[in-house]
């Protein structure tokens, strides 16, 4: 980009900008083309002309002063920056289309929005879904995620979160426990023999989830006081990690109540019925400053009973 054309840029910029912000346009046209990997495509989503995308992205790297598309052959790929870019802005895009969607859903009374974490949804929500859809076929649940680390998905009627209960402006209630147990696959039991002792797990590949702190703790707490090697992948979240242990690549420290369809098909196995609680749980959530609907209450209720059926059963 030449010097006219960054110029040209930062004064759109200067025009429309309210004190600290962005160019939006530009922003939003960029997001567009890194999501959909064209500025062909970026265009007609946006209803523009490719050549304004083209300005839109001219824009925002004149503001940025740094490249954020390169060339490669006759494709536009994003540049290092872009792709940094890209990361820290697709969060902030995600929730404002859940909150638009969300809104305009009002109108539909019967709707109810749930944020979940993955591996919660897969392991334990979606599972159980069909029970509540047969009991009550004129709700519509829409489920989207919950990002764990900053739950910016606010626009949700409710949500399961992780941790340890607290978040401002949210009543929340314990729902199941987030305890850890180590478990692998069947099919690296076969590979490398039946594990008797807690201390033979200092000798296999192991997995960490989110953190290189639980196994050296659990190990602690099975009075086992060998030094541990921190090695072996580390997965940001729980669902990677399951991914791992299916793949065969270690034993994990997993949350077992997510993880039970898979310990009940027999795909994992429960090396020792030995836990660790590091303090956070599942929680039901929902907004102090808002009242929930009825077709909201459904689900909480049920929410409630299932998971109270699973510890009394338990």
């Amino acid at each position: 980009m030449n010097k006219t054309e960054q110029s040209a840029g930062l004064s759109e910029y200067a025009d429309s900008r309210l004190a600290n912000d962005p160019p939006l346009r530009a922003v939003r046209a960029f997001e567009a083309i890194a999501r959909l990997g064209s500025v062909t495509l970026a265009a007609q989503e946006l209803d523009i002309s490719p050549s304004a995308v083209s300005h839109q992205l001219k824009v925002l790297e004149g503001y940025l002063q740094m490249p954020l598309t390169e060339r490669q052959g006759r494709r536009l790929v994003l540049s290092q920056h872009g792709r940094e870019y890209y990361r820290s802005i697709r969060a902030a895009f995600n929730v404002l289309r859940q909150a638009t969607e969300h809104l305009a859903g009002q109108a539909q009374t019967r709707q109810v929005t749930i944020s979940l974490i993955p591996l919660f949804g897969m392991g334990w929500f979606i599972p159980r879904l069909p029970d509540f859809i047969r009991a009550n076929p004129q709700t519509e649940i829409n489920v989207v995620y919950a990002n764990h680390r900053n739950y910016l998905s606010d626009a949700s009627d409710m949500s399961i979160r992780f941790g340890n209960g607290q978040w401002a402006g949210y009543q929340s209630e314990k729902l199941i426990s987030g305890q850890m147990v180590p478990v692998c696959s069947r099919a690296f039991l076969r590979i490398h023999g039946h594990i008797d002792t807690p201390e033979q797990l200092l000798q296999m590949p192991l997995l960490h989830d989110e953190e290189r702190t639980t196994w050296p703790q659990w190990f602690l707490l099975q009075g086992v006081k060998r030094p541990l090697r921190r090695s072996g992948p580390l997965f940001e979240d729980g669902l990677l990690t399951l991914a791992g242990v299916q793949a065969g690549l270690g034993c994990a420290l997993m949350r077992e109540p997510l993880i039970a369809p898979y310990l009940e098909s027999g795909e994992l196995v429960k090396i020792f019925d030995l836990p660790i609680d590091d303090g956070r749980d599942y929680h039901l959530c929902v907004r102090s400053d808002s009242e929930m609907t009825e077709d909201g209450k459904l689900l909480q209720n049920w929410l409630r009973r299932a998971a109270s059926g699973e510890s009394s059963a338990g």
